[in-house]
């Protein structure tokens, strides 16, 4: 059982630790997107997650975060990728314009998930880190923001599957103990019974023996009185004939 909590541990702490390692995870950084047959300056940031997990959080961050409701339609999977839009959407903290907002999501590997940000003023408008600084700059914030979010929540949920999985341990714990007790106390039991058979047995070995050396007296017995039954027939016999 020690080693089992130790093993729990250690992949805890494995776990924690592996974002650390690669220098992308939850860093926000400016890239492009090929979106409408042409390269957009976009926003991207990887997260721990499927990408069905960081869609539906996203799209829950975003509009608790900004009021932004992105609409989409599409399959995630491993290379696959779907468009979230919000078109002419006010975000004050993008632009006092209305603006459209854009966000890909893609699946690099199978625990991670990589998301795009981008946006235009309208169909040729797209923002741009030199031409549009200030409104791309707020995309990037944006982005790193989510990331915060979404690595609080990726370690609250394994702080949860944690303690859901060290329950089980316990629970676990606690019905083999007492299991144990169990089989112990049935085995103390048997013991005793057994004890009891082998001296019960025992007497009746004895008892058997006893008998034994009765069953030879009596048939003796009964020979003698087989003998003293036929005198006395013959003797009956004898009286009758006179």
């Amino acid at each position: 059982m020690k080693f089992f909590f130790a093993t729990l541990a250690l992949a805890g702490l494995v776990g924690f630790a592996a974002p650390q390692a690669s220098a992308q995870l939850y860093e926000a950084r400016t890239s492009s997107v090929n979106f409408e047959k042409k390269e957009r300056a976009a926003v991207k940031v990887q997260v721990e997650g499927t990408a069905a997990w960081t869609r539906d959080f996203w799209q829950s961050w975003i509009k608790d975060t900004y009021n932004i409701r992105l609409k989409g339609d599409g399959v995630f999977g491993v290379g696959k990728k779907d468009v979230l839009a919000a078109k002419q959407t006010p975000a004050s903290s993008v632009s006092g314009k209305l603006i459209d907002f854009y966000s890909m999501i893609t699946s690099p590997s199978d625990t991670t998930s990589e998301l795009s940000i981008f946006a235009a003023f309208g169909p040729d408008t797209f923002l741009d880190p030199d031409k549009t600084t200030t409104e791309f700059a707020a995309l990037r914030t944006m982005g790193q923001s989510f990331a915060v979010a979404a690595r609080q929540k990726a370690y609250k949920e394994k702080i949860a599957e944690a303690e859901k999985q060290l329950k089980e341990a316990e629970k676990e714990k606690e019905r083999l103990q007492k299991e144990i007790s169990t089989l112990e106390a049935n085995t103390t039991s048997n013991l005793a019974r057994i004890e009891a058979l082998k001296q019960t047995n025992a007497s009746n070995a004895l008892k058997a023996r006893e008998d034994s050396v009765k069953l030879v007296t009596n048939g003796q017995q009964m020979e003698l009185r087989k003998i003293q039954l036929q005198k006395r027939r013959d003797r009956l016999s004898a009286l009758d004939r006179k």
